[in-house]
């Protein structure tokens, strides 16, 4: 039967040894650690009350907040579509541990590392019917061995980037077996079905079914209620909401509203910070008094409209998006690659981006129908009079801004339909 490289096993081995020290410098993979040492037990012990031999089970992966955005929006079409179905989702980062929890499963946690021994463990108690892997987070050990035990492995969302670290040598290597073992694909767009057959998954197992996190984004600010205080914020200024902004985002935002506020001194913004963290929002209100701006207001102290808003609190920005009347989505300066668009663009809101959008599917589709606006400059002074300009445009011309926030909004609309496209694969594999 097929199996998963030493290379692979050793890799694995290597990165959960050092996780301990990792999480001494970074908050994030020490937490991870110490939720997934035991995270097996949990979910056995879930088994063990509640799994329904009787009834199909279908397991979903996602990464962290992104990819679990794309997997909300299937599994629920996959709920309604075999409503018998037990779901169980796990994840890797912290960062997606409050959607875990909201989420309309059956059970949800820290997914353990990639070792033969937990995966097997885990393939025996939670006797799957299906495993689901969301975007390109596909854990080998586990899908080779779950495919070896009859187990349907599946890929929805599924989206490789040109730069994927993935498609080259070792990666590439290490990764083949769990892509060979995948038993249908859902791909994003045709240059990614192209790139997964690279990967190591069979060409005619591969379908072209979009992107399911439109789904779940237009469904997300739909449910938010038109008496949502949050939405209230920008109410009668041209606020600026900036969301997941790193520092190198920070500064530019910082230098535009210098400059836009000497010609239009009743603009707003709302900054909200990828990672609010209390030293990080300390920093940022440093920054923000040093420019002789007005005194920023923390929004844990009371959704009330202020000059510059900071959200020091995660779980809020697809509805805040919702109180600009323009936004900027963060991650286009820096290394870690630019957030999701969506969210502002359902709101009807045009979008301003950093330069670097160029691994961005859903930037692309937004700049292309006209909903946006990217920066070209990477030097802050110069960046910064660029989103000046171009915020100060649209607060001096309603008109357009209106138009170019419809086509933002209509993007979103054009996508719609892969959560069902998804689903129905899904479900086919049960059945």
């Amino acid at each position: 039967m097929p199996s998963t490289s030493w290379g692979y096993r050793a890799a694995v081995r290597v990165g959960a040894a050092l996780a301990p020290a990792l999480g001494l410098v970074d908050r994030k993979v020490g937490e991870g650690h110490r939720q997934r040492r035991d995270a097996a037990a949990r979910l056995t012990a879930w088994a063990r009350a509640h799994r329904d031999p009787a009834l199909p089970l279908a397991w979903f992966h996602a990464a962290s907040v992104g990819e679990g955005l794309q997997a909300e929006s299937v599994l629920l079409e996959l709920r309604r579509l075999v409503p018998a179905v037990q779901l169980v989702y796990t994840h890797f980062s912290p960062s997606a541990e409050p959607l875990a929890r909201r989420l309309s499963v059956d059970a949800a946690d820290y997914l353990p590392y990639d070792s033969p021994a937990a995966a097997e463990a885990l393939l025996s108690t939670l006797t799957p019917d299906l495993l689901v892997f969301s975007k390109l987070d596909l854990w080998p050990e586990l899908a080779v061995r779950a495919a070896n035990r009859g187990v349907r492995v599946a890929l929805v969302a599924a989206t490789v980037s040109p730069g994927s670290g993935r498609l080259r040598w070792p990666a590439r290597a290490l990764l083949h077996a769990g892509y060979a073992s995948v038993a249908a694909a859902g791909a994003v767009a045709e240059p990614d079905a192209g790139r997964l057959t690279r990967l190591g998954v069979a060409p005619d197992r591969i379908r072209v079914l979009g992107d399911p996190r439109f789904d779940s984004v237009a469904a997300r600010v739909a449910a938010v209620p038109v008496g949502e205080p949050l939405l209230g914020l920008g109410a009668g200024s041209p606020t600026l909401v900036a969301g997941s902004t790193w520092p190198p985002d920070e500064a530019v935002l910082l230098e535009a509203f210098t400059r836009v506020r000497a010609r239009h001194p009743a603009a707003c913004l709302i900054l909200v910070p990828h990672e609010p963290t209390p030293a990080h929002v300390a920093q940022l209100e440093r920054r923000v008094m040093a420019r002789d701006l007005p005194t920023p207001a923390r929004l844990s102290t009371g959704p009330a409209p202020a000059t510059i808003l900071i959200a020091d609190r995660v779980g809020m920005l697809a509805t805040l998006y919702g109180a600009g009347a323009v936004a900027y989505v963060g991650g286009g300066f820096g290394s870690a690659g630019l957030h999701s668009v969506l969210e502002p663009a359902a709101w009807s809101v045009p979008v301003i981006v950093g330069p670097r959008w160029a691994d961005s599917r859903d930037a692309e589709l937004l700049l292309k129908a006209g909903g946006g606006a990217g920066i070209v400059s990477s030097r802050p002074v110069d960046a910064g009079a660029e989103l000046a300009e171009l915020w100060g445009g649209w607060i001096g011309d309603d008109a357009r801004r209106a138009a170019q926030g419809a086509r933002a909004r209509a993007m979103v609309v054009d996508g719609l339909g892969a959560a069902h496209r998804s689903a129905v694969m899904l479900a086919e594999l049960i059945s």
